[in-house]
């Protein structure tokens, strides 16, 4: 009867520590599943924001003799940052630092684009361009908020993965920290404006 007894008892630790690594690594592939669902949502906005583009430029371009170079620089800016591709698997700082360069250049494009209706009074009266500039400005917003909900979700999956006694099991199932959006290099600065009244 003792050997029974130690043998249940056995069986029963066994089980209890089966489920647990099992609970922890459901937990785990649930929140890794939840940062590639909004690194998903944050490809989207960016998507959204290269396919105005075609638009934008074709406004501009009909609406006024626009300098050519600011044009070329936004469909170059454009084709680069759409062919920057990041695997949801491998969402490393270095993956997401180049993708969020490849971006940036893009943002800085179209700024130039947009500063430059002021040369331009049949452009700001265009409602095309002021309706695609208004669609443009809101895709801002949702990338902002999108870069914010996705760090967050990476923070919670963070923290989890390097918690106790999590942390035993992470590596061992591949669970790997995930990189951050961060701040451009030098955003901590405010622009400089410039008026140029000539």
């Amino acid at each position: 009867m003792k050997k029974s007894v130690k043998i249940l008892i056995i069986v029963a630790v066994i089980v209890a520590v089966v489920g647990m690594i099992a609970a922890i690594y459901n937990k785990m592939v649930k929140l890794d599943e939840n940062v590639q669902q909004a690194w998903a949502q944050v490809e989207n906005v960016y998507q959204r924001r290269a396919d105005l583009i075609p638009n934008l430029v074709k406004t501009v371009q009909g609406a006024a003799e626009f300098e050519k170079s600011t044009l070329e620089a936004v469909i170059n800016a454009r084709a680069n940052a759409t062919s920057v591709q990041v695997d949801p698997t491998k969402l490393t700082p270095e993956s997401i630092a180049e993708f969020q360069k490849a971006q940036d250049q893009l943002s800085s494009a179209l700024g130039r684009l947009l500063v430059v209706k002021e040369q331009y009074p049949e452009l700001k009266a265009n409602q095309n361009f002021l309706d695609l500039q208004t669609q443009l400005e809101g895709t801002e917003n949702r990338i902002t908020v999108e870069r914010k909900n996705f760090n967050d979700v990476v923070m919670n999956y963070n923290s989890t993965i390097r918690k106790f006694p999590n942390v035993l099991f992470a590596g061992m199932f591949g669970f790997d920290k995930k990189g951050y959006f961060q701040a451009k290099e030098g955003a901590e600065n405010a622009p400089e404006v410039e008026f140029n009244f000539e």
